[in-house]
């Protein structure tokens, strides 16, 4: 059975993770992820989705995202900021980061952009467990 959560803060919770997305992946550190990834200019360029298609399923994954982080707040009985960063972290740790490994262990990728991902990833899901424990 799925618990009641804040609708409007799994909304903004989801914009919140785009927001830290575009800024970490674009001004902050975008060059270097691109770096990192190998990808030049005409790759980017390249790529099977226009940034709009692209954006518009990355928002939706955040919208679901934000949805199941806010079911696991409920469950964890998260009702401050702290315990709201404690979940983000065993979140983050157990399932995003042991996901992320993956293009390291078997991709090859360097273990600096398994760093950059994960840091971004960290800071997401505490932006986006904040938002949703306060606005339960």
């Amino acid at each position: 059975m799925l618990n009641t959560v804040n609708y409007w803060a799994v909304f903004a919770a989801a914009v919140a993770y785009m927001v830290i997305g575009y800024l970490w992946y674009g001004p902050l550190f975008g060059a270097r992820w691109r770096r990192l990834q190998g990808l030049s200019d005409e790759a980017m360029r390249s790529m099977p989705l226009s940034a709009g298609q692209a954006m518009g399923i990355g928002f939706v994954s955040a919208l679901l995202m934000a949805f199941v982080l806010g079911q696991f707040a409920v469950l964890w009985g998260a009702l401050t900021v702290g315990d709201a960063i404690a979940l983000a972290f065993w979140v983050w740790l157990g399932f995003v980061v042991t996901t992320q490994a993956g293009s390291w262990l078997w991709e090859g990728k360097p273990f600096a952009l398994l760093a950059l991902n994960g840091a971004a990833s960290l800071v997401s899901f505490v932006a986006m467990a904040t938002i949703l424990v306060l606005f339960q």
